[in-house]
């Protein structure tokens, strides 16, 4: 193994009363313990060359939106994992880095009525690009 890519995740925009336990087990049973788990057996198969980590970020862990609370906590679960791990594997020539993308037009944000709502307008508002990304771009 030369490269890992931590691209799963999983979300929910709500408001805190919306929130619920089962909720918040599912998003970070997947974006941050599934990125634990996966980081653990990968670097078992690095060899003495080492490796590559990249962990799939989010702009939501630094410039959280309103109903983002615990998708943009798990993405800075994973910035302080991508950071922790970094200085923990650099002796063992295993990179570790993130890439944090903004907001990507996926059928998961279809789904649920972002594409083309207010809320993809206030994002593409913050986005150097002015659009939503497509998948293809990251």
């Amino acid at each position: 193994l030369d490269i890992l890519v931590n691209n799963a995740g999983v979300f929910a925009f709500e408001p805190l009363e919306a929130v619920t336990e089962a909720e918040f087990h599912r998003e970070f049973d997947t974006n941050v313990l599934g990125t634990i788990l996966t980081i653990r057996e990968a670097v078992n198969h690095f060899g003495a060359g080492g490796g590559s980590v990249i962990n799939i970020s989010s702009v939501a862990s630094l410039n959280p939106q309103p109903n983002s609370l615990v998708y943009a906590a798990t993405k800075g679960a994973v910035d302080s994992i991508t950071l922790s791990m970094s200085r923990e594997l650099g002796a063992r020539k295993i990179r570790v880095n993130a890439i944090a993308p903004g907001g990507v037009d996926t059928e998961g944000l279809k789904r649920i009525g972002i594409v083309g709502s207010e809320f993809e307008s206030q994002i593409v508002a913050m986005t150097p690009l002015g659009r939503f990304g497509q998948p293809a771009d990251i």
